[in-house]
């Protein structure tokens, strides 16, 4: 049976797809972000498979001290941690991470797939950011860009640069 054998190779490709799991802290609220967010993730759908796992964001106390700041972001980072699976290259968004191109993103992105690292996780920091264990214990720390976002904006663009990151590796139209 001829077609027997391209239905079986496509299948086979979807189960060798990247997996990625954006951990974010706090809800996305706003509905326009809602809608860019999810139309990012219909488009991902043809090269990887995303989850996005909301972790609850700790309430801050007015005026909050250092080390209430602290034990918040420790706390924050525990349920982080527990949401992430084992084998997974980690990668946190930090403003003092690598301020990598588009294209130098594609290439990490596509050498990490080649090399069978194909289960990424994202890390998104609340509005106080991400503790400095959580940090240093990543496997890449990456930086957005050197402008401040909200935490919720930041999911958008990184998942535009991921869908951007397989448009370039794949050569199709759209980087221009």
């Amino acid at each position: 049976m001829p077609g027997a054998g391209i239905i079986f190779l496509y299948v086979d490709e979807i189960t060798r797809q990247m997996q990625i799991r954006i951990i974010a802290v706090g809800r996305t609220k706003e509905h326009f972000l809602k809608e860019g967010i999810a139309e990012y993730t219909k488009r991902l759908s043809l090269y990887c498979r995303v989850e996005i796992k909301e972790v609850q964001e700790e309430k801050l106390p007015e005026p909050l001290s250092r080390k209430e700041l602290n034990g918040a972001m420790q706390r924050e980072a525990e349920r982080i941690s527990r949401a992430i699976n084992r084998d997974s290259l980690v990668v946190v968004l930090d403003p003092g991470g690598l301020p990598w191109t588009s294209e130098e993103f594609a290439r990490q992105i596509a050498g990490w797939k080649l090399s069978g690292r194909s289960q990424l996780v994202f890390i998104i920091g609340g509005a106080s950011g991400l503790s400095k264990g959580l940090i240093d214990n990543a496997d890449i720390c990456l930086s957005l860009s050197p402008m401040t976002f909200t935490h919720q904006m930041s999911r958008l663009i990184l998942l535009e640069q991921i869908y951007r990151a397989f448009r370039i590796s794949r050569g199709e139209p759209y980087h221009r």
